[in-house]
């Protein structure tokens, strides 16, 4: 199953306090994320705070188009989690 998240509220500097549907919540410092031509911008803290909880895609959006996947967001908060297939597949 795919992390959903409901809720994100900026904290200061580069850090987002995030909640996902299965009540896993906690605080994210992007600091060390914002690399690479859509995430360069938001080192700029006013454009960075400017994020949005997008309902469809389930996780945070800015206003130039940069995005964090749900799963990512939902491993910084929780370092085991992985997306795995539940499907076994057997190999003659």
């Amino acid at each position: 199953m795919l992390p959903k998240l409901t809720e994100a509220e900026y904290k200061g500097e580069y850090r987002i306090w995030l909640k996902f549907a299965d009540a896993t919540e906690g605080e994210v410092d992007f600091q060390n994320e914002l690399w690479g031509e859509m995430f360069e911008s938001l080192k700029d803290k006013d454009l960075f705070a400017k994020f949005s909880v997008h309902k469809e895609l389930e996780t945070i959006v800015w206003p130039n188009g940069a995005d964090f996947a749900p799963e990512f967001l939902y491993q910084k908060l929780r370092p085991d989690y992985s997306l795995r297939s539940k499907t076994k597949i057997n190999v003659a």
